[in-house]
C-alpha cells in the first residue's frame, strides 16, 4: 500500500510508479507484452482509465483514473497480482514480482497532469535506453504522436483511452480543467509548451519519495 496520505480514493487521475522485487531479473519484451496485456484485461473487468503509460525493466508507471467504487489502492493490487500471474507463468517461474510498496499521487492541476505525461514519455530516455521517446516500443508516446490507437495495440497489445477527456478532473475536484486532451487522448494546441517542457520540479520530487519515483 502507498505510503502517502490521501483523502480522495476514485475519480482522480493518479501517477502511479510499481517498482520490480530487487530479487528478480529484469523485464524484457516478453514480459513487457504480459503486463500490457494484463492492464487491458484489467481495464476490460474494472473499467479505470488509461491515459499515459511506460514500462522499463526494473519498473513501470501509468496514468490511471479509477472510478467509484474502485479505488487507487484496490487497482494496483488487482494490476499487481494479475501481472506477476502472468510474468511467472511465462517464464515458469514463481514469488512476488513487485515490490509491496507503490507510489501514487494525484493529479490536481492541468500543468501536473501535463508535466506526469511527459515524465513518462521521456524516462527511457532518461535510463539511456534509446536516444529518442519514440524509439521505445513500450510506451504511450507514439500514439500521443500520432499513431492510431489499434496500430498501438496491434504493436504492443496496449492503448490509451480514446475517452480520457470525459473522465479529465474538472474544477469542483480541485483540478483547473481549461485545458483538455482532446477526445482522441492527445492535447489541444493551447497545451504544446507545457507538453515540451521538461519539469525540474518533478525531477526534484523524485528523490524525496523514498525512492518509489524514479
Amino acid at each position: 500500500m502507498s505510503r502517502l496520505r490521501r483523502l480522495v480514493l476514485s475519480d482522480r487521475y493518479f501517477f502511479v510508479t510499481c517498482n520490480l522485487r530487487r530479487s528478480r531479473r529484469a523485464l524484457g519484451a516478453h514480459d513487457f507484452g504480459r503486463l500490457a496485456s494484463s492492464l487491458a484485461r484489467m481495464r476490460g473487468k474494472h473499467g479505470f482509465a488509461l491515459t499515459a503509460w511506460v514500462f522499463l525493466p526494473d519498473h513501470w508507471h501509468a496514468i490511471l483514473y479509477p472510478r467509484q467504487p474502485l479505488t487507487i489502492s484496490a487497482l494496483l493490487k488487482a494490476l499487481k497480482v494479475s501481472s506477476m500471474i502472468a510474468v511467472n507463468r511465462g517464464r515458469r517461474e514463481a514469488g512476488e514480482l513487485w515490490q509491496g510498496r507503490f507510489f501514487d499521487h494525484a493529479l490536481r492541476t492541468v500543468k501536473d497532469y501535463l508535466e506526469s505525461v511527459e515524465y513518462i514519455h521521456l524516462n527511457p530516455v532518461r535510463r539511456s535506453l534509446v536516444k529518442q521517446p519514440e524509439q521505445w516500443r513500450w510506451s504511450s508516446y507514439r500514439e500521443y504522436a500520432g499513431l492510431d490507437g489499434a496500430e498501438q495495440e496491434r504493436q504492443c497489445g496496449l492503448k490509451i483511452d480514446p475517452a480520457a477527456r470525459d473522465c479529465l478532473p474538472t474544477r469542483v475536484q480541485g483540478f483547473e480543467a481549461k485545458s483538455r486532451p482532446d477526445p482522441s487522448g492527445r492535447y489541444l494546441a493551447s497545451d504544446s509548451g507545457a507538453i515540451r517542457r521538461i519539469s525540474s520540479r518533478r525531477h526534484g520530487h523524485s528523490k524525496q519519495t523514498s525512492g518509489f519515483l524514479r
